[in-house]
């Protein structure tokens, strides 16, 4: 069973080989850096899988706390990830709010089956209130 560590606190211009050079010393560890989709820049994180919580906890004890291009690296095992009732993305199970998205997106719509979509459940209510006041326009 594989382990996933999280990697803090990176500097933002790090790239992909300056990470696996800074991870080559600790054995087989495959370590991804998380960039930004649309500047390709280091999101200053990254997530390191290794074989065994052994290997964890001796990856995280070595580098914790190291210094690299300023900035002082804060590894820790990273939480299991759980889907969403909706189907959607992964998320921590931290319980804390998804600040990612908070009021700045859209309803999603979800495809499904001969309908053509399915709108997001947070909004159904909305959408079925919606609805009604169209049909009784049309009625009059």
């Amino acid at each position: 069973m594989s382990v996933r560590v999280y990697i803090g606190n990176l500097p933002r211009d790090i790239e992909q080989a300056e990470l696996d050079a800074v991870f080559a010393e600790a054995g087989e560890v495959s370590a991804k850096l998380v960039t930004d989709r649309k500047t390709g820049k280091s999101r200053g994180f990254a997530f390191a899988t290794v074989a065994s919580d052994e290997q964890a906890d001796a990856l995280i004890e070595r580098f914790n706390g190291t210094e690299v291009q300023g900035s002082t690296l804060k590894l820790e095992k990273a939480q299991p990830r759980e889907r969403d009732n909706d189907g959607g993305n992964n998320r921590r199970r931290s319980g804390g709010a998804d600040n990612r998205r908070s009021g700045k997106s859209a309803p999603r719509v979800i495809s499904s089956g001969p309908e053509g979509f399915q709108p997001d459940p947070r909004w159904a209510q909305e959408l079925e209130k919606l609805k009604e006041l169209l049909a009784a326009q049309t009625v009059s």
